[in-house]
């Protein structure tokens, strides 16, 4: 919590906890070789289809292959909100990142905020109705390019 000090802006009501919970969710998940999400990429429109009803705001998956990501999948997790859903994509080198998605309350901010907690970082922002976190162990601006390739293929 001490690396999010000062910050309690309402991603959702929590910005703090938030970003909190799509880092160790991140950490949890990218490292696993077997199991690494609950639904593949082969099942895309099942899984995006899935998770929209469970947060109850329709989902795409944002195509990143230009910042050089593919979709490995994703899964439905928990947090202290409710429902949340992950997103995870790999690049060629076996590099993953993570989109942590929750509904969220209130006005939309659609600022990106940034987080590092060691080696792990996040831009984090709320727009039509849903947090967004884009986690990876990246440098600061390979990961603010692609959180701004993802905020853009969600509003086109």
């Amino acid at each position: 919590g001490w690396w999010l000090r000062g910050w309690s802006g309402g991603v959702g009501g929590g910005g703090a906890a938030f970003v909190a919970d799509a880092v160790a969710a991140h950490r949890v998940f990218a490292v696993e070789v077997h199991h690494p999400v609950e639904v593949g990429a082969d099942q895309e429109t099942h899984l995006v289809g899935w998770l929209s009803k469970r947060l109850g705001k329709p989902l795409r998956a944002p195509r990143l292959a230009g910042k050089g990501y593919d979709l490995v999948g994703g899964r439905l997790l928990s947090d202290a909100q409710g429902p949340a859903a992950q997103l995870m994509y790999q690049d060629a080198a076996g590099r993953r990142i993570t989109l942590y998605i929750r509904p969220a309350s209130g006005a939309p901010d659609t600022s990106f905020r940034f987080a590092q907690d060691g080696n792990v970082q996040a831009f984090y922002w709320r727009d039509n109705g849903l947090a967004w976190a884009v986690t990876g162990d990246l440098d600061r601006v390979t990961l603010s390019a692609i959180a701004e390739e993802v905020y853009g293929a969600l509003n086109s």
